[in-house]
């Protein structure tokens, strides 16, 4: 009488079911993942909270030509870009449209002596460290990571601020510097204005090097 011999035991038919759903779905899962990890609910790239007061950057910055450093008066000096506060709005507003419906909060704050509770659109987490100054002072225009805000009407995260894009500066800066009298200059494209050459140079004369190292950014 002639016995079959097999490879596997028949037992191991029972796992055939699950090997083949393993190697469907787990290859399945890390695409969806890998998809998820970027798009903008992830990234948050669209972001427009609501805020408190109806600010209107395409007016401020765009129609009234207003310099970013006259309400984030830090971003020179300090890591983070300040919030303004109710005083720096007031410093306008307690002549200009004092009597408008959509700055009542804006008056009644300023008589609290409170701040107005702005809702932050960029918000790195907690063990990112970026230093705006190390940035503004080198030749990064405010451009690169918050977009054209002169034409936004509300304000909204433009790019993913994610570690491959801040990477990716890091590793090819030049086409991001820009004359230091023209950071605020959302219009300015260095891509336009200035020859590779000229963009090298600005390198140089800053000594730009970024580092790549992980405790750059995370400490």
């Amino acid at each position: 009488m002639n016995r079959q011999h097999y490879v596997f035991p028949k037992w191991s038919n029972m796992l055939l079911p699950t090997l083949i759903a393993v190697s469907t779905v787990v290859p399945l899962y890390v695409v969806l993942l890998a998809a998820y990890g970027f798009s903008p609910k992830a990234t948050d790239v669209g972001y427009q909270p609501e805020q408190p007061i109806p600010f209107s950057h395409a007016v401020h910055a765009g129609q009234l030509g207003m310099d970013c450093r006259y309400c984030h008066n830090t971003v020179e000096v300090a890591a983070k870009a300040a919030i303004p506060p109710t005083q720096t709005c007031m410093n306008c507003h307690e002549k200009i449209k004092k009597d408008s419906d959509q700055l009542q909060l804006l008056h009644e704050t300023y008589q609290r002596g409170e701040s107005i509770p702005w809702v932050r659109v960029h918000d790195l987490p907690d063990y990112v460290y970026f230093h705006h100054a190390a940035h503004i002072s080198r030749g990064v225009g405010c451009v690169s990571c918050h977009g054209r805000v002169d034409q936004m009407e509300v304000v909204y995260q433009h790019e993913p601020l994610s570690m491959a894009w801040c990477l990716n500066c890091h590793r090819n800066p030049e086409p991001h510097l820009r004359p230091l009298g023209e950071i605020t200059n959302l219009a300015y494209d260095p891509m336009v204005e200035l020859t590779a050459d000229e963009r090298h140079q600005l390198r140089k004369l800053h000594s730009i090097d970024p580092s790549q190292d992980c405790s750059t950014c995370h400490r």
